[in-house]
């Protein structure tokens, strides 16, 4: 699997947290201040412009893919990126999701309002294929729904070759 990173700004409910949950079975690592990833990290950002895209997975066999776990009742006024905390080396790629589904009980349906685990893996799902995906979604609960949600959508977002194409698909799923 590739390298994956959570960065934790212990807003949420611990027994809730998927940051804490996806750290826990060891299916990312921990991003501290003192600990810096790769240079040239694809940044999970809801705010970025650009989509991500196969044109990305280059960059996140290389380097990984960090993804900030924090409330959502806050992210807004966060730009995506808790303040107080080490920011990643620059120059991280800042790149957004897909529009996808939330599978998780607490935004069911609503369009990116993903948890953190729901996040990494879509972004897992679209840099290193389906397989690791799937992979790492059997290992949390929740990850078999928002896949099966979301698998039209992931294929497809999955053999864009770039971030024009990706946001022709989100229009056609999303009018």
């Amino acid at each position: 699997m590739g390298r994956l990173w959570v960065q934790r700004a212990c807003e949420d409910d611990p027994r809730r947290c998927t940051g804490r949950k996806l750290l826990s079975l060891g299916l990312a690592e921990e991003f501290r201040g003192s600990r810096r990833p790769p240079a040239g990290v694809l940044l999970l950002d809801p705010h970025a412009e650009t989509p991500l895209s196969d044109r990305d997975r280059p960059a996140a066999h290389a380097s990984g893919i960090l993804v900030v776990d924090c409330s959502w009742n806050r992210l807004g006024a966060r730009a995506g990126f808790p303040p107080g905390l080490p920011r990643p080396p620059s120059p991280a790629l800042h790149r957004r999701l897909p529009f996808l589904l939330a599978g998780n009980p607490q935004h069911f349906g609503r369009i990116g309002e993903l948890n953190t685990a729901e996040a990494l893996g879509a972004g897992l799902y679209l840099t290193f294929g389906a397989r690791e995906a799937e992979t790492f979604f059997l290992r949390f609960t929740g990850g078999r729904s928002f896949l099966e949600l979301n698998r039209e959508r992931l294929r497809a977002y999955g053999a864009c070759p770039g971030p024009g194409e990706v946001r022709s698909l989100e229009r056609a799923f999303f009018p």
